[in-house]
């Protein structure tokens, strides 16, 4: 049975481009579930560096409908509403997804409406908090890694290997097989290891480029925005190896120096893709693979967590908590129960 759901909403809004300070509380109507979407009660929402170059006016913010505007992309809950009767996935059921901030509202906010193709059931071996801070983050490292035929016999290099996105590469290309040497701070160098690295490079005291040749392929998560990583990875790498970058914009020549260097590059944009969630899933509630939450914030000190994240040395993912969830069962009871004594009321 669908519940009784409020009118309107709390939600992390922006009115205008900006610094963490933009980020406040607002309240905004229920979204509206339509065609193939589910309608989530968000428990807790992943935080991300694309939010904050959405939120400063770079990245995708060209495509901000208006304001305010809801970020977010990652989130965990409970769906309300399904599309049809007999769909999978049904009032109660507890997800994880990814949605599609900012060209519609996000996951900062306690519904969000997204589509089921970007939905899969949440892990069951760990909380919504958890849950929160794997799904962009883990769909671009599965992409990535994949993307750079991690296996067996293969070299890879993970740079940024302790950040949300790394510390899923990491661990997705030691599950496939492949011989793993991840670049961090002297605090990451433990951690790493813990994650499956089999040779870590302290980037404070040691050059990897320094250190390496031969490497198949590089998942680059820092592009040429530092000491220009970028350009020097492509030394590593062998002939026609594979050098793979997410950073946006990180680094425009990146192409024809490659070209010129003997190698191969290419970007990566992620999909929000269920199915490879429902297989990222079985990966966490095996044990193969985990996710490190560094911090959590309520919703309303999101100036604060942008302000975290963009301080640098996150060690996995900042998570943003949404809802209680035994207060919001009992605001869904008090609901019910209002509009129960409001239909006797009519009827008497």
């Amino acid at each position: 049975m669908n519940p009784v759901l409020p009118t309107h909403m709390r939600a992390l809004v922006i009115d205008r481009a900006g610094g963490p300070d933009e980020l406040h509380l607002a309240e905004l109507p229920l979204p509206l579930a339509v065609g193939d979407e589910l309608l989530v009660r968000v428990v807790a929402a992943g935080i991300n560096p694309i939010d904050a170059k959405t939120r400063a006016g770079s990245g995708p913010a060209a495509v901000i409908p208006g304001f305010p505007a809801v970020l977010g992309n990652d989130f965990s809950g409970v769906v309300v509403r399904a599309p049809y009767d007999s769909f999978p996935l049904q009032p109660g059921d507890a997800v994880y997804g990814m949605a599609r901030a900012p060209r519609i509202a996000g996951s900062y906010a306690e519904y969000l409406a997204v589509s089921s193709l970007s939905v899969a059931r949440k892990p069951s071996a760990i909380s919504h908090i958890e849950a929160a801070g794997i799904p962009l983050a883990a769909l671009t490292a599965w992409g990535m890694v994949t993307l750079a035929q991690a296996g067996p016999g293969q070299r890879m290099l993970v740079h940024a290997g302790s950040g949300g996105v790394g510390h899923f590469a990491v661990q997705f290309a030691r599950h496939l097989g492949a011989h793993v040497t991840a670049t961090g701070s002297t605090a990451s160098v433990e951690f790493l290891r813990r994650l499956g690295a089999h040779d870590v490079i302290d980037y404070t005291s040691t050059r990897f480029d320094d250190e390496l040749r031969g490497i198949d392929s590089v998942i680059d998560l820092i592009g040429n925005v530092h000491d220009n990583t970028g350009t020097r990875s492509l030394s590593v790498l062998r002939p026609n190896g594979l050098l793979v970058n997410a950073p946006t914009g990180s680094w425009p020549t990146m192409q024809e120096e490659a070209a010129a260097a003997g190698v191969r590059a290419t970007g990566y944009k992620v999909p929000a893709d269920g199915r490879v969630l429902d297989a990222i899933s079985a990966l966490i509630d095996n044990g193969t693979v985990r996710v490190n939450i560094d911090q959590v914030f309520d919703l309303a000190d999101g100036a604060a967590a942008h302000r975290a994240l963009e301080g640098g040395h996150t060690r996995g993912k900042i998570v943003l908590r949404v809802t209680d969830l035994e207060q919001d069962a009992a605001r869904v009871t008090d609901d019910a129960e209002r509009a129960a004594t409001g239909d006797a009321e009519s009827a008497a």
